[in-house]
């Protein structure tokens, strides 16, 4: 982006959100190095950005979640936001959707899901991915998928890669839950591990993948934590999908 471009639209925040940034950190630094691969000049606030609230909100909090909302915009304005970016579906659509129905016209950053920037980038031929083989299924995550209508980009960056993809009954709008989000993992630990077991099983019987691919670091972990190593398949998230693809040539 030139100087002025950047002065007109304002900064690109980078934005891991708090799974990805306390848990995942191997995936915020490969997101961050595909963005720098792309030419996407970025910037992060990971001292003071705050939670983007959607636990609270989901827990039943509006007037916090107001308020963290609030602070977050603070924050974001004084620091010339115009943009931001996050490879989190929940962060996504908690920015997208969220943030807009409680600011109103005061909220105006524009938001984007990495799956979004990636494919943008691979359609400007910006993203050099080599050609890999194998098998592999495309686990539709709640938020980025039925909520906020993201199928094809993941998709189209999967068979960029070479892959077969393979999908399961359920996909898309009707795609099969994680079962890690909405409370669910912290509040019934068995349930939510038997659903993910579960969709294991579906990709294991219904596609014979070699892999499970998401583009989301909560389902990511979840379903990597109930998977069986010895049965497969192997859980990956779509960034480090994408990582291991780079065309360094």
């Amino acid at each position: 982006m030139s100087f002025l471009g950047k002065i007109l639209s304002g900064n690109t925040l980078y934005y891991p959100g708090c799974l990805t940034k306390f848990v995942g950190s191997d995936l915020e630094r490969k997101n961050k190095r595909i963005l720098q691969i792309i030419g996407l000049d970025f910037i992060m606030l990971p001292e003071i950005e705050l939670c983007c609230g959607s636990p609270v909100l989901k827990a039943g909090y509006v007037e916090d979640f107001r308020q963290i909302a609030e602070k977050n915009q603070k924050i974001l304005s004084d620091h010339g936001v115009g943009q931001i970016v996050t490879n989190c579906p929940a962060c996504f659509l908690t920015f997208h959707k969220d943030y807009q129905e409680i600011l109103g016209n005061h909220w105006k950053i524009k938001v984007n899901h990495t799956s979004q920037v990636f494919h943008r980038a691979l359609i400007e031929k910006r993203l050099p991915l080599s050609k890999n083989s194998g098998k592999i299924t495309y686990h539709d995550p709640c938020h980025l998928g039925r909520q906020a209508g993201i199928y094809r980009e993941p998709r189209e960056l999967i068979k960029a890669c070479g892959y077969d993809l393979i999908e399961m009954k359920l996909n898309q709008k009707n795609s099969y839950c994680c079962g890690g989000g909405g409370g669910v993992q912290s509040n019934e630990q068995l349930l939510s591990n038997k659903i993910a077991q579960e969709r294991i099983r579906q990709t294991r019987e219904e596609t014979s993948a070699d892999i499970i691919c998401t583009a989301c670091p909560m389902c990511y972990l979840h379903l990597r934590n109930n998977s069986d190593s010895q049965k497969g398949p192997k859980v990956i998230e779509l960034t480090e999908l994408l990582e291991s693809a780079i065309n360094h040539d």
